[in-house]
């Protein structure tokens, strides 16, 4: 690492000979290998761009040249150069580095960026602020890892394609995104389009042309011109779609040719305007797993850093999402119009074991949410019963979708949301702490919790019975209490049902799904201190189980909601409203315990749950204080 041990940041790289940077390279890739494979983390994309980080170090002098890094988990080398590489041990850790780019952490993270899609975005108006302030530095913006998939860069291509700024659009394609490089043909137009002889001589050709238009032939000669060249561009150019969007297009180049890519950027960064430099690279390149699954090298959790493989985990129940993609694998079996869906996360949703059984009835649409949505709102209207197997914080992308497309037509789309609650080491951009109130807020819509594994079951079974507006459920992130019987074994849960769990009198507990497990353990505290609590099981938030409610709220004085996402208009805060006109005979107090209104960072969940007192221990602790403060003792 006698390089690296030099580089304090981009300026270091820049005083570097062309021949080291290779070698410069190398060390970052073995650094991150070496590093990631204690704290696990998004490693793929990151070992893809090694080469490109260096050579946008090298040609770029950041931070005066704002780099915006699309997808945040491309950046892990981006760290490593940027004065981050003492740190890295620190990755995903409590208290140490974000997975992804924030701009508090460096003054070279110009944009924060977990999900993907907001590169080109943001890049561009950073370059309409520069030119509105009349400074003067370049813009890039580094775009792949699947981005392309996403509505939003084309968005961003059609503004700023034809506005004349000087930008630029970097092309990470890893054979996740665009189509993979086809052969021979496609590398040498490549090194054509990319030439500086090239670029010359059609800057040259352009102006023959408008100079020869005032002699001879006038505006018909341009418009002739124009159409020669359309056609020789359709006929031949890989670029097509960026041209005819407005950016000048150079590629496609090799993404680990570090002497290619730094004459490439010497060269683009010479010219004005919209333009993209498109780069072919290796997802996971140099790491050392034994089966080539590009999954595998997305993201992994910490391994042996020489061969790839999985340290052993813990043994214990499986994760939420096993019992998930297991569950609908088998009630498929049942379900002949039962479709599933998700937005370029099949192994993350638990999908990829319904892709295997059923691979006619599986639907991978890309980082697309809000067409996943509207997709299944259009097999929803034919009969189809469609599961959409999304994240928490990936359902908040196409709330337009959910509300226009599926809850106003009433349609049975059935929403599965994975990563709900604290979601651990991914942290700010991925917590999925809001499903609960903006799904409470969409008219026609079941909401749901199942507190484990078979009541996960009987929920989808649930849902599955009903064809009368959308449906949906919600679970962390974590693994579940315990193993689920086979689906087979599990009744459908009565619809708008709560169950109790713990029957008391001094106060009740409405637990929300997997708070169950925390809000029994506060019960048997309590116990000690001679109190008889309710505990329920809040399955449904929407609708809310109004006889059982009314009987909560006429035995009990405090009532107190325990729910793991955010308190500001979550399930408490329904549950209030709707008590307030039940006029009990006797005053009741709701009071919602949830995760409070500020950005929670990244920990793992359990510390997470602790840290907001969404313990057994926490929530004692607060009815406590409550009983306290009401002036409430045990019967």
């Amino acid at each position: 690492m006698a390089l690296l041990e030099s580089i304090r940041g981009p300026e270091d790289v820049r005083r570097l000979e062309r021949a080291q940077l290779q070698p410069l390279a190398d060390e970052v890739r073995t650094r991150l290998i070496d590093v990631v494979s204690q704290t696990g983390g998004h490693i793929g994309a990151g070992l893809g761009v090694v080469e490109l980080t260096v050579a946008l170090c090298y040609c770029f002098d950041s931070p005066r040249d704002k780099i915006v890094w699309d997808v945040g988990h491309q950046g892990y080398p981006w760290k490593i150069l940027t004065g981050r590489n003492d740190r890295l041990p620190t990755l995903r850790q409590m208290g140490g580095l974000s997975g992804f780019l924030r701009r508090g952490e460096s003054p070279h993270d110009q944009f924060g960026a977990g999900h993907a899609g907001t590169g080109l975005s943001a890049a561009y108006g950073i370059a309409a602020a520069r030119d509105l302030r009349g400074e003067q530095f370049k813009v890039v913006a580094v775009v792949g890892d699947g981005a392309l998939t996403c509505g939003l860069p084309y968005e961003a291509m059609n503004n700023a394609g034809h506005s004349g700024r000087d930008i630029i659009m970097v092309l990470n394609d890893n054979g996740m995104s665009i189509a993979p490089n086809v052969g021979a043909i496609n590398k040498y137009l490549g090194s054509i389009i990319a030439s500086p002889i090239t670029v010359r001589v059609r800057e040259l050709v352009k102006a023959v042309i408008e100079r020869a238009s005032h002699v001879v032939g006038g505006p018909r000669l341009v418009e002739f011109a124009k159409n020669v060249e359309e056609s020789i561009k359709n006929l031949w150019s890989p670029g097509m779609l960026f041209e005819e969007l407005g950016f000048r297009y150079f590629g496609p180049i090799d993404g680990h040719n570090l002497e290619q890519m730094v004459h490439t950027f010497e060269l683009v960064k010479t010219l004005k305007g919209p333009r993209v430099v498109h780069v072919l690279t290796e997802k996971g390149k140099g790491f050392p797993l034994p089966e080539p699954d590009l999954e595998k090298y997305h993201a992994r959790a910490p391994y042996d850093p020489l061969t790839g493989r999985l340290k052993p985990a813990n043994p214990g129940p499986p994760q939420w999402t096993r019992v998930f993609g297991e569950a609908l694998t088998q009630l498929a079996a049942e379900h002949g119009d039962l479709v599933t869906i998700t937005a370029a996360m099949p192994s993350g949703t638990g999908t990829n074991v319904f892709q295997k059984k059923w691979p006619e009835r599986f639907f991978d649409v890309g980082i697309a949410e809000a067409h996943a949505v509207t997709f299944a709102a259009g097999l929803a209207t034919q009969g189809m019963r469609p599961v959409v197997a999304i994240y928490s914080t990936f359902l908040q992308r196409a709330y337009d979708s959910v509300i226009h497309d599926v809850a106003i037509q009433k349609l049975p789309v059935i929403f599965c949301l994975d990563r709900a609650g604290m979601v651990g080491e991914d942290g700010p951009t991925h917590q999925g702490l809001y499903d609960i109130p903006y799904l409470l807020a969409v008219p026609h819509m079941t909401v749901t919790a199942p507190r484990d594994g078979a009541e996960l079951i009987g929920l989808l079974r649930c849902a599955l019975a009903r064809g009368d507006g959308p449906f949906s459920l919600r679970y962390p992130r974590d693994k579940a209490p315990a193993e689920a019987p086979p689906a087979a074994e599990v009744a459908a849960i009565p619809y708008g049902t709560w169950e109790v769990l713990r029957k008391g009198k001094d106060c009740a507990i409405l637990a929300v799904g997997v708070m169950c497990g925390p809000a029994l353990e506060a019960a048997d505290l309590l116990a000690a201190d001679g109190w008889n609590v309710t505990v329920v099981n809040c399955r449904f938030l929407k609708p809310l189980d109004r006889e059982m409610l009314d009987a909560l709220a006429h035995e009990h004085r405090l009532l107190v909601t325990v729910e793991d996402g955010t308190v500001v208009n979550g399930f408490g805060a329904y549950v209030a409203a709707v008590v307030q006109t039940t006029a009990p005979p006797l005053e009741v107090r709701v009071v919602p315990l949830g995760v409070p209104d500020r950005i929670h960072e990244h920990a793992p969940r359990a510390h997470q749950l602790a840290d907001v007192g969404l313990t057994g221990a926490g929530i004692a602790g607060r009815v406590r204080a409550l009983a306290a403060l009401e002036s409430l003792a045990p019967s």
